[in-house]
């Protein structure tokens, strides 16, 4: 969420941002709506500070037996306490209108994010590992399927599209996967694991920004409850509503869950294989840190994402997103995308954004810096590290064999007992 206070100050600054994102401006709604209110709380209190004169005026009148006076001042006072609980309740009204508007504003991109429409416009600042593609490569759920590890039609008995069975040494690479990242993570980068509720509560998901824009993307539970869509929203809320020490942080913090996205809008996109699921695993990363930090730590937390690929030798190039291809709560972001040669092509498999104090303001999440009074709201990070599901998938076609065969990776034979090849 955006100060106010910043708006006020830069209402052509707004626009122009939400303008690279391909956004309507806002500035002259939100000011409006914040000039209602400021009116109102002008109004309300000089109306408490009228009725707490005349309080005190009815005891003078009194004391000099002026009967008429006294009930004259009674009865504005009885009149003024009417305006002022009526008032009161306008005020929440006027709060609530105004932060609900806050709410579905983006944020504002850095300024070296490029200015454009969509992924068309994203630009690659580096790449890694050299892309194979042969006549005889196949995509992932070819592979799957002719091994028999891989069952689309059991799971669409279960649960109908975008699920999928694992099994057996399939499964077994998928859970390897996981637990390879976690103690990357944790062991080399960090990070403190953490096991999060998979359910988490409305303040949870407008903290991190997914309510109350993006409700049709996610899966609710009961009345007051959603499944994660992504790790990120139980991890960054570990925080709200803290005052953090800011000699402590960042706070850096890893997770492997499954995640559950209902895929609104993506009809007719990647209907065949795991690319795009209802249900999935990640592997997390989350930082809280104060404001100085956050550039410096969105480029380590790419790196970290990074060097799991780099680890599974797979060729990937590493994406800055235009201004109108960023996600609604980031300032940058950076995507990690995998070489899948079944497509022979690129696909996203890990995101890191930076998004200032947008969250932390939502939270209520500050941290105190050493000699200062006044706490300032945190800035938060979150990135994949990475999605388990497309990590699978890319080990399935770059490591397939002409036979069908898949081969393991050196760095997850520890995690598979030994075995050097699925199938065969």
């Amino acid at each position: 969420m955006l100060d106010i206070k910043w708006i006020r100050e830069n209402p052509q600054a707004l626009d122009e941002a939400l303008a690279k994102r391909g956004a309507n401006p806002e500035s002259h709604n939100l000011l409006a709506l914040d000039e209602a209110r400021r009116q109102h709380l002008t109004r309300l209190q000089e109306a408490q500070e009228r009725r707490n004169a005349a309080s005190k005026e009815i005891g003078k009148a009194m004391a000099s037996g002026d009967k008429a006076l006294a009930d004259r001042l009674k009865a504005e006072v009885a009149e003024l306490k009417g305006f002022v609980q009526e008032g009161e309740a306008e005020e929440r009204r006027l709060d609530a209108e105004l932060r609900d508007a806050l709410a579905r504003v983006p944020n504002v991109p850095l300024e070296d994010v490029p200015v454009g429409a969509d992924e068309n416009d994203n630009v690659e600042i580096r790449k890694v590992g050299k892309p194979a593609h042969h006549n005889w490569s196949k995509e992932h759920f070819e592979i799957g399927e002719a091994l028999g590890l891989m069952d689309f039609e059991r799971a669409a008995k279960l649960s109908g599209a975008r699920f999928t069975v694992l099994s057996g040494q399939l499964a077994r690479l998928e859970r390897a996967l996981g637990q390879f990242m976690l103690d990357l993570h944790t062991t080399e980068h960090g990070y403190t694991e953490v096991q999060p509720p998979l359910l988490v509560r409305d303040d949870a998901m407008f903290g991190t920004g997914q309510l109350p824009k993006f409700s049709e993307d996610l899966f609710r539970a009961g009345d007051d409850h959603w499944l994660v869509p992504t790790a990120e929203v139980p991890l960054t809320n570990l925080v709200r509503e803290e005052i953090l020490d800011g000699e402590k942080l960042p706070l850096r913090f890893t997770a492997l869950t499954p995640c559950f996205r209902s895929e609104a809008g993506s009809a007719g996109r990647d209907t065949r294989g795991m690319l795009r699921q209802h249900q999935f695993y990640k592997v997390e990363l989350v930082s809280i840190t104060d404001e100085d930090s956050a550039i410096a730590e969105h480029e380590r937390m790419t790196e970290c994402a990074e060097t799991v690929l780099k680890k599974l030798d797979l060729p990937f190039r590493t994406m800055v997103l235009c201004s109108g291809d960023m996600g609604f709560g980031a300032r940058k972001t950076y995507d990690l995308e995998v070489w899948l040669p079944g497509q022979n092509t690129y696909r996203e498999i890990s995101s890191c954004s930076v998004c200032g104090d947008f969250q932390g303001r939502r939270m209520n999440a500050r941290y105190r810096a050493a000699g200062e009074k006044q706490p300032r709201f945190v800035h938060t990070l979150n990135g994949s590290g990475t999605a388990v599901g497309r990590a699978l998938i890319a080990v399935m076609e770059n490591y397939q064999n002409e036979d069908g065969t898949i081969a393991v990776p050196d760095v997850l034979r520890p995690y598979m007992g030994g075995i050097e090849k699925i199938g065969g």
